[in-house]
């Protein structure tokens, strides 16, 4: 007899069977690649992926033995020889399964590359001669049924990003197939039955809820009396109409352009549903870039669709590197066989649920992936409806890569994808009169709103006022001579010096700070007094960019350091939201402060806005707008390797795809839309803070409770810089939790520093004043 899983404890016929495993992964494997053609691909990935563990050798290491052993490498050689270049693709994803997927050749991966493992006289491997290889393979394996644009050629051709693709999305019905199986039998050792999965209302009834919902909504605006509101109502239920009505339309690409205020999230909700509905489809993602306004959409949806329905909506975003917790996990850190079919649940999901809301680095970088935990959801995408929201801010750098994963999702995925955004980036391959755009751009993008243009200027309610240059004493006198205004600057160091300058000119009271230095809790405490007083008198706001991003503010003079006009727009969004004035009275100041540097990655952005408001009257117009993007796009395409594309990821897929020969692994290092210079620390900032820090601490904390524990923890987080972090941690003001159970997952705060570096003015301020304040105790 041979086993795949043993169970502690307990005599071999309670272990489980290695064909009975083998059939379960094949079957339900194909039924996941079936969403994407290549049903017969899942079947043979899921038939041979554990064959190894037909050797002695590892049948030892159930039993009890140490030795590690390679059970792989059996079936990624099987495949290749079997299926000749086929092969070689479906061998990346056997011989990843548990690693990820390699480089063909190379090194400084970590990995063994695939060139190596499958060659024997390199690559010694246990003998599997017990696996019966009459076993029912097919002859042969279908084509891929990858649709490409046959006219991209040279550093935009697909045939090497759409084949990684589909290798990834293999990988993906593979170990999620392999990790349900193993899941729902160790499950069934422990007695405790199969696992609450799938049990999920049809779409159709989620659409139900949403349009019974908007009714009410509409009925209650029917009755608002004020004239001012009435117009944004009467905007809103337009735009909610065109979302129902492109709906039908078949599957693909769309866009969404509607101005702040114009009830863009339930729109784009709507949808969704109706579309996905229509076409039959699986579920809706929605890829949001702020991991701030996340937590705020997803509420909104489920306020939206009721209590009962509220458990059919999953976040998935963290900051506390989950993904890297869940590789703990599977090297077997800390845990007992018993656990390992739920290994998993704490740290990832597999996106299984009808609505999904993410964030843009979750998304597009799993897309790139080539780790299994990151994979393991991609089949879900498949035939979903995806909704990317704020599409303008799309990384620029990785601008190419990341149009050609969108585009590949339509043509070849069965999914259909909206571009959501006020702001919408000119990444299509034709402008809206018919010329040529973006080479290389999105194909054949259907705008769900008729008139975009007209549709902005009726609901346009700020004036942009031109660009001045100011020194700081002459921007702190203008904005001391305010009533009520709002600052937004482009640093944390800028917007602090220029509270403390304001503070010694106005009411302290009245004044107030916001940056990404204070956690959540803090800054919707902050926000909550900031709206207060603006109903009551003078307020004063210095601001970073934090504030542009969903937050419902409203205040009738907006200063905005200049910035790319997709940013000025943002910060136009929190001047006159609510349409109290008319659009000539609400004011929306750009400036430069003399001496002030802006980031480095920000002025190409900077330097198209300041090209484009040379010929605009009005920079937030849509015409306006899409120069601004032509221009910033056009500066980066220029040279022999597209800045659009500075890691050179086309150009890494593409070199050797006629042979198979793919370097996922150096990909998915540099397909990165942060770079790695912040590290999260939580704060114990309130009483909520420090008693789930204490349940956290627990040596006994039941790993089912590990992730709830997190979502409590999310809005007590704060991004610092790594210089900052290694200093704090040195001294011992920033310690892990747990640390024998989680090493460096979750790090916090210490309750000193939280006393004397965490000011309820700036959250935390490592400037060089604090710290030297701080010096006897911190250091």
């Amino acid at each position: 007899m041979v086993y795949a899983h043993s169970v502690d404890g307990r005599p071999k016929d309670d272990w489980e069977l290695l064909q009975v495993h083998l059939d379960e992964v094949s079957v339900l494997a194909a039924e996941f690649a079936a969403k994407f053609g290549a049903r017969d691909w899942g079947q043979v990935a899921g038939a041979l992926h554990d064959i190894g563990k037909f050797s002695a050798e590892f049948q030892a290491k159930l039993a009890g033995s140490q030795r590690k052993v390679d059970h792989s490498t059996a079936g990624a050689r099987v495949a290749a020889e079997t299926f000749g270049p086929k092969g070689r693709l479906l061998a990346y994803v056997i011989a990843g399964h548990h690693a990820g997927l390699a480089n063909w050749d190379g090194d400084g991966s970590g990995l063994l590359t695939l060139d190596h493992r499958l060659d024997p006289a390199r690559l010694a491997i246990p003998s599997f001669a017990a696996w019966d290889q009459s076993a029912s393979l097919p002859a042969q394996l279908s084509a891929p049924r990858l649709t490409r644009r046959a006219e991209l050629k040279g550093l935009l051709a697909r045939e090497g990003t759409s084949l990684a693709m589909f290798a990834r999305f293999l990988l993906s019905a593979l170990v999620d197939a392999d990790r349900l199986c193993t899941e729902a039998f160790y499950r069934a050792a422990e007695g405790r039955g199969p696992a609450a999965r799938g049990q999920w209302q049809p779409l159709a009834i989620l659409k139900g809820r949403l349009d019974r919902h908007m009714l009410d909504v509409a009925s209650k605006a029917a009755h608002d009396v004020d004239p001012r509101r009435q117009i944004v109502q009467r905007e809103r239920a337009g735009i909610l109409a065109a979302a129902r009505a492109a709906a039908t339309q078949p599957k693909g690409l769309f866009s969404l352009t509607v101005p702040t205020g114009g009830g863009k999230t339930l729109a784009s909700l709507t949808f969704a549903l109706n579309h996905a509905v229509k076409h039959e489809l699986d579920r809706v993602i929605f890829v949001i870039p702020f991991t701030s306004i996340i937590e705020q959409t997803a509420r909104v949806f489920r306020e939206a669709l009721g209590p009962d329905l509220a458990g059919h909506i999953i976040e998935h975003h963290s900051a506390f590197r989950e993904d890297e917790a869940v590789a703990k996990l599977e090297r077997g850190q800390g845990e007992s066989a018993l656990q390992a079919g739920e290994r998993l649940r704490f740290a990832t999901e597999n996106w299984d649920a009808p609505i999904i809301v993410t964030t843009a680095v979750q998304f597009f970088e799993s897309l790139f992936s080539n780790g299994t935990s990151r994979c393991r959801k991609l089949h879900n995408i498949a035939r979903s409806v995806i909704i990317m929201d704020e599409a303008q801010t799309l990384p620029l750098v990785l601008l190419r890569p990341t149009i050609a994963a969108i585009e590949e999702l339509t043509l070849n995925y069965g999914a259909s994808a909206v571009l959501c955004t006020a702001t919408q980036p000119a990444i299509t391959a034709q402008r809206p009169d018919g010329s040529a755009g973006l080479v290389g751009g999105l194909r054949d993008v259907r705008e769900i709103i008729a008139e975009p243009d007209a549709l902005y200027e009726r609901l346009r309610r700020v004036t942009v006022q031109k660009r001045r240059t100011v020194t700081l004493d002459e921007l702190t006198h203008e904005l001391s001579a305010l009533e009520q205004v709002l600052c937004i600057v482009g640093t944390r160091a800028q917007a602090r010096d220029l509270y403390k300058e304001l503070r010694a000119e106005s009411d302290p009271a009245m004044l107030f700070h916001l940056s990404a230095l204070m956690c959540p809790a803090h800054r919707t405490a902050k926000l909550a007094e900031i709206k207060q007083a603006l109903k009551v008198g003078p307020c004063r706001v210095v601001a970073t960019t934090v504030v542009e991003a969903g937050v419902d503010i409203d205040f009738p003079v907006v200063w905005r350091q200049m910035a790319g006009l997709d940013s000025i727009a943002q910060a136009a969004g929190r001047c006159n939201r609510e349409g109290r004035f008319a659009k000539e009275a609400a004011h929306v100041h750009l400036f430069e402060v003399d001496g002030w540097t802006s980031i480095r990655e920000l002025r190409a952005n900077e330097d198209a806005a300041r090209e484009v408001l040379r010929h605009h009257d009005d920079p937030l117009g849509l015409t306006a707008m899409r120069a601004y993007f032509e221009a910033l796009y056009e500066g980066r395409a220029q040279g022999r390797h597209d800045g659009l594309d500075r890691e050179r990821i086309m150009e890494m897929c593409n070199a050797r795809a006629a042979k198979c020969e793919l370097p996922f692994a150096d990909i998915a290092n540099v397909y990165k839309l942060i770079e790695s210079v912040m590290e999260p620390v939580i704060v114990p900032w309130d009483e909520e803070a420090r008693d789930a820090l204490a349940d956290l601490s627990n040596p006994g904390v039941a790993t089912e409770s590990i992730r709830g524990l997190a979502r409590r923890l999310q809005p007590y987080m704060v991004n610092i810089p790594k210089d900052a972090f290694a200093r704090l941690t040195q001294a011992g003001r920033i310690a892990p939790v747990n640390a024998d159970r989680f090493e460096d997952q979750f790090m916090r705060l210490s309750d000193e520093a939280r006393q004397n570096i965490y000011t309820e003015d700036f959250g935390i301020d490592w400037s060089d004043e604090t710290f030297r304040r701080a010096e006897d105790n911190l250091f």
